[in-house]
Protein backbone atom coordinates (compact mmCIF):
# COMPACT_ATOMS: atom_id res chain seq x y z
CA UNK A 1 0.00 0.00 0.00
CA UNK A 2 1.28 3.43 -0.93
CA UNK A 3 -0.04 6.71 0.46
CA UNK A 4 -0.34 9.24 -2.33
CA UNK A 5 -1.67 12.43 -0.80
CA UNK A 6 -3.89 14.13 1.72
CA UNK A 7 -7.24 15.84 1.16
CA UNK A 8 -8.20 18.36 3.86
CA UNK A 9 -11.89 18.87 4.64
CA UNK A 10 -12.85 22.47 5.43
CA UNK A 11 -16.17 23.50 6.96
CA UNK A 12 -18.45 25.85 5.03
CA UNK A 13 -21.68 27.48 6.19
CA UNK A 14 -22.82 29.35 3.09
CA UNK A 15 -22.56 27.83 -0.40
CA UNK A 16 -22.57 31.18 -2.21
CA UNK A 17 -19.74 32.57 -0.08
CA UNK A 18 -17.80 29.31 -0.48
CA UNK A 19 -18.07 29.48 -4.27
CA UNK A 20 -17.15 33.17 -4.30
CA UNK A 21 -14.03 32.51 -2.21
CA UNK A 22 -12.76 29.15 -3.44
CA UNK A 23 -13.81 29.35 -7.11
CA UNK A 24 -13.92 33.02 -8.06
CA UNK A 25 -11.19 34.35 -5.77
CA UNK A 26 -8.74 31.44 -5.33
CA UNK A 27 -9.33 29.97 -8.79
CA UNK A 28 -10.23 26.42 -7.79
CA UNK A 29 -12.52 24.36 -10.03
CA UNK A 30 -15.39 22.09 -8.99
CA UNK A 31 -14.58 18.41 -9.52
CA UNK A 32 -17.87 17.10 -8.13
CA UNK A 33 -20.71 17.94 -5.74
CA UNK A 34 -22.84 15.69 -3.53
CA UNK A 35 -26.03 16.04 -1.47
CA UNK A 36 -27.85 13.16 0.14
CA UNK A 37 -31.08 14.82 -1.01
CA UNK A 38 -32.33 18.29 -1.99
CA UNK A 39 -32.13 20.78 0.86
CA UNK A 40 -29.39 18.94 2.73
CA UNK A 41 -25.87 20.34 3.11
CA UNK A 42 -23.41 20.37 0.23
CA UNK A 43 -20.22 18.29 0.12
CA UNK A 44 -17.97 19.39 -2.73
CA UNK A 45 -14.50 18.64 -4.09
CA UNK A 46 -12.53 21.53 -5.55
CA UNK A 47 -9.05 21.50 -7.04
CA UNK A 48 -6.39 23.72 -8.48
CA UNK A 49 -3.38 21.99 -9.96
CA UNK A 50 -2.38 19.15 -7.64
CA UNK A 51 -4.21 20.65 -4.65
CA UNK A 52 -7.53 18.99 -3.79
CA UNK A 53 -9.86 20.24 -1.04
CA UNK A 54 -13.18 18.98 0.24
CA UNK A 55 -15.65 21.60 1.47
CA UNK A 56 -18.43 20.40 3.71
CA UNK A 57 -21.63 21.91 5.02
CA UNK A 58 -22.11 18.91 7.34
CA UNK A 59 -21.49 19.79 10.99
CA UNK A 60 -19.81 16.50 11.89
CA UNK A 61 -17.25 16.35 9.09
CA UNK A 62 -14.65 18.79 10.39
CA UNK A 63 -13.89 21.60 12.79
CA UNK A 64 -14.53 25.23 11.84
CA UNK A 65 -11.46 27.43 12.10
CA UNK A 66 -8.91 24.86 10.96
CA UNK A 67 -5.61 25.72 9.28
CA UNK A 68 -3.90 24.13 6.30
CA UNK A 69 -0.61 24.81 4.54
CA UNK A 70 -0.37 24.46 0.77
CA UNK A 71 3.08 24.19 -0.82
CA UNK A 72 3.46 26.54 -3.79
CA UNK A 73 6.27 27.36 -6.20
CA UNK A 74 5.70 31.13 -6.55
CA UNK A 75 3.79 32.80 -3.73
CA UNK A 76 4.52 36.21 -5.27
CA UNK A 77 2.71 35.23 -8.46
CA UNK A 78 -0.32 34.07 -6.46
CA UNK A 79 -0.25 37.32 -4.49
CA UNK A 80 -0.31 39.38 -7.72
CA UNK A 81 -3.17 37.25 -9.07
CA UNK A 82 -5.27 37.64 -5.93
CA UNK A 83 -4.68 41.35 -5.40
CA UNK A 84 -5.73 42.02 -9.01
CA UNK A 85 -9.19 40.58 -8.29
CA UNK A 86 -12.05 42.72 -7.00
CA UNK A 87 -12.53 40.71 -3.77
CA UNK A 88 -13.31 43.31 -1.08
CA UNK A 89 -12.93 41.04 1.96
CA UNK A 90 -9.17 40.36 1.87
CA UNK A 91 -6.04 42.27 0.98
CA UNK A 92 -3.37 39.64 1.64
CA UNK A 93 0.31 40.29 1.95
CA UNK A 94 3.38 38.12 1.60
CA UNK A 95 5.47 37.50 4.69
CA UNK A 96 8.97 36.02 4.69
CA UNK A 97 9.23 33.51 7.50
CA UNK A 98 12.53 32.70 9.25
CA UNK A 99 11.90 28.94 8.99
CA UNK A 100 11.07 28.90 5.29
CA UNK A 101 10.36 31.01 2.27
CA UNK A 102 7.58 33.49 1.63
CA UNK A 103 4.04 32.78 2.81
CA UNK A 104 0.64 34.15 1.88
CA UNK A 105 -1.95 33.59 4.62
CA UNK A 106 -5.69 33.93 4.02
CA UNK A 107 -8.73 33.33 6.17
CA UNK A 108 -11.76 31.94 4.37
CA UNK A 109 -15.27 33.28 5.11
CA UNK A 110 -15.76 30.49 7.67
CA UNK A 111 -12.67 31.10 9.80
CA UNK A 112 -10.28 28.53 8.31
CA UNK A 113 -6.73 29.69 7.57
CA UNK A 114 -5.11 28.74 4.28
CA UNK A 115 -1.39 29.39 4.14
CA UNK A 116 0.34 29.17 0.78
CA UNK A 117 4.04 28.59 1.43
CA UNK A 118 7.17 28.46 -0.64
CA UNK A 119 10.13 26.33 0.45
CA UNK A 120 13.33 28.08 1.41
CA UNK A 121 15.99 27.15 -1.16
Amino acid sequence: MEMTGIIPILRIFDEEKAREFYLDYLGFSVDWEHRFEPGLPLYIQVSRGAVVLHLSGHHGDCTPGSAIRIAATDVGELHRELTAKPYPFLKPGVEHMPWGGPELALTDPFGSRIIFCESKS
